[in-house]
């Protein structure tokens, strides 16, 4: 995994913490949840303030994920908002980070100049004991403290100030304006510096989550669609008459439920030719191969470089099946034509379709897709880390270098255009 961190393909685009008073709060955010200080003069840490400098020095990598519910937090600056989450039980914790973050933006930047804020993302439920129990998750709480007890100190004075202006003989009280005066010179002047979050519970919508071995939770009007192993507890049991249940095998009921619900493109020449979206795909594919047959040969990724390799291997690629498909379905869809999908059996459905541009569930249905084309390590890479990681670890050393090559320089280069070009044309 070296190679990953020398190019930030893993835990990169982190924010280093090593001012001794910052590491000072981020200790006194350790302490709140009854951990003990990290001894790192300097560390690196993501959106919900995630350290995996601090998760190898306490061996421990969910020291802010216990039990994978109720994720805990530590924001030491405002910057927090721009990085990625690097370690999550919930594919939608970002999102919910966002969403915090923007709609607290005033409060995080005052309250961040002088202290550390921490908490919990606080779920309905302490554990996951079985899908009922992920099902009853509508919306999450921000638990919200400071080490230095800067918000409940201006929650007092604002409570303090509410009686001075609505109760006639309240001014005469000396030991309330003392201790007015006393949480002022903490808080400072609380009509203009507001140090209270407003908004601190937010709806938990869609999401992923890697408990009992990976499931996605789609979420729409009037039904809610679980995909995942059936041996999962709770898969079949829970709220049938509301719950539909899919195994993440049947590639058939999933293509068929994204279809439903408007959540897929479909193959179109319109989009697919524009994104060269069967190119892009055909070369995941050769390369793939490569890597089983040949694995002390390096890929490239010219044309010419795959044509020569797929001529050497005719017999290879006929037998797997997938190119002579792609090749077919790029015939059929020239000038922006379209393939009927009664053409084509699931495996092909997926192998040329992604997520609605623009649709709310977007990321989370390309993540989806990706575990059907397991093949295609830049779209693995984009929407599903954990699954590329793993894939990885697998690999010949030649493609490794490959693989880091092409994200490195295809993907980093420009990430916003790249998911454009594939994903959003």
């Amino acid at each position: 995994m070296e190679r990953l961190e020398e190019h930030e393909l893993i835990n990169g685009g982190l924010l280093r913490v090593e001012e001794p008073y910052l590491v000072e709060r981020y200790n006194q955010a350790l302490k709140g949840f009854g951990l003990p200080d990290t001894k790192l003069d300097s560390f690196q840490i993501d959106m919900v303030g995630y350290s995996p400098e601090i998760a190898e020095e306490f061996g421990d990598n969910f020291y802010l994920d216990p039990k994978s519910i109720n994720r805990r937090f530590v924001i030491i600056s405002p910057e927090q908002v721009h990085l990625p989450v690097i370690q999550t039980a919930f594919s939608n914790t970002g999102l919910l980070m966002h969403q915090f973050f923007e709609q607290n933006a005033k409060v995080i930047k005052i309250l961040t100049i002088k202290d550390v804020l921490y908490g919990e993302i606080e779920d309905s439920i302490l554990e996951a004991k079985d899908i009922e129990d992920l099902l009853s998750i509508e919306q999450v709480e921000f638990k919200v403290f400071t080490a230095n007890d800067l918000t409940s100190q201006a929650a007092e004075l604002r409570t303090l100030v509410d009686r001075l202006k609505k109760e006639p003989d309240v001014w005469r009280d000396d030991n309330l304006l003392e201790r007015m005066v006393e949480l002022a010179k903490s808080t400072g002047d609380i009509r203009t510096n507001q140090l209270v979050p407003d908004e601190v519970i937010f709806r938990h919508n869609t999401f992923w989550t890697r408990h009992f071995g990976g499931l996605y939770i789609f979420i729409d009007d009037n039904q809610t669609t679980v995909i995942g192993n059936p041996s999962a507890p709770g898969f079949k049991r829970s709220r049938p008459w509301q719950v539909s249940y899919l195994d993440a095998r049947d590639e058939e009921l999933i293509y068929q439920f994204l279809l439903d619900t408007g959540r897929v493109d479909v193959p179109r020449g319109s989009w697919i030719e524009r994104a060269e979206f069967i190119e892009h795909r055909a070369e995941m594919l050769v390369t793939s191969i490569s890597a089983q047959i040949s694995p002390n040969e390096k890929p490239k990724s010219d044309r010419r470089w795959i044509k020569s390799f797929v001529n050497r291997h005719t017999d290879v690629f006929e037998e797997e099946g997938t190119l002579p498909f792609l090749n077919w379905a790029q015939r059929e869809l020239a000038n922006w034509s379209r393939i009927e999908l009664e053409e084509i059996d699931a495996r092909g459905r997926f192998l040329l379709s992604r997520a609605k541009p623009g649709h709310p569930d977007q990321w989370l249905v390309n993540r989806l897709i990706a575990d059907y084309v397991p093949f295609d390590f830049m779209t693995r890479f984009v929407f599903n880390k954990p699954a590329f990681y793993r894939d990885y670890q697998k690999w010949p050393d030649k493609y490794r270098d490959y693989v880091v090559k092409r994200v490195s320089e295809d993907y980093f280069s420009d990430k916003a255009a790249y998911r454009s070009k594939l994903f959003d044309l």
